[in-house]
């Protein structure tokens, strides 16, 4: 799908995103983009995960096109300078552009929030991911080997991080 980036708009999530985004986890999230597939039990499941203003939304119109999610990895004052993030962008909207648009948009809010620190997870099955990130400044940090049985094969889980 060709899109103009100038259409796409980047918010706060909202409780009226929760349909769309529950949708998109469950067309991204498969056996080579995640250890397991994800599926919301329900709407209130959801929202107790991804309560509203926990992501940078991407939107076309009503069109939600793509999210990154990001919170504290834990919940220690000396652990606070960090956000750990999750993206998922809809298939018809990949390489577009609007990965790196959410990317570029929590890296700019996490300044403006004196973090210092990014930080996720990515399958080593993912090179697509892996590529994306790399392209984005992210740097591999850590590899947690062979830690995901996935579809009869072993997976490394690969830590990454930006350093703002």
């Amino acid at each position: 799908m060709s899109i103009s980036l100038q259409t796409v708009t980047i918010r706060f999530s909202e409780m009226k995103d929760a349909a769309h985004l529950m949708e998109l986890d469950d067309l991204v999230w498969d056996r080579n983009t995640a250890p397991e597939p994800l599926h919301w039990t329900s709407r209130d499941n959801y929202l107790l995960h991804c309560p509203p203003g926990s992501q940078l939304v991407a939107v076309n119109g009503d069109d939600v096109c793509g999210y990154v999610g990001f919170c504290a990895p834990t919940g220690l004052e000396s652990n606070s300078h960090v956000y750990e993030l999750n993206i998922a962008i809809h298939p018809s909207y990949q390489r577009s552009g609007i990965g790196r648009r959410l990317i570029q948009a929590v890296q700019d809010m996490a300044r403006l929030e004196g973090k210092t620190k990014l930080r996720l997870r990515v399958l080593s099955c993912n090179p697509g991911a892996i590529a994306f990130y790399k392209a984005c400044g992210f740097q591999e940090e850590g590899r947690l080997v062979q830690e995901f049985f996935v579809d009869g094969r072993y997976v490394d889980d690969i830590l990454m991080s930006y350093f703002i």
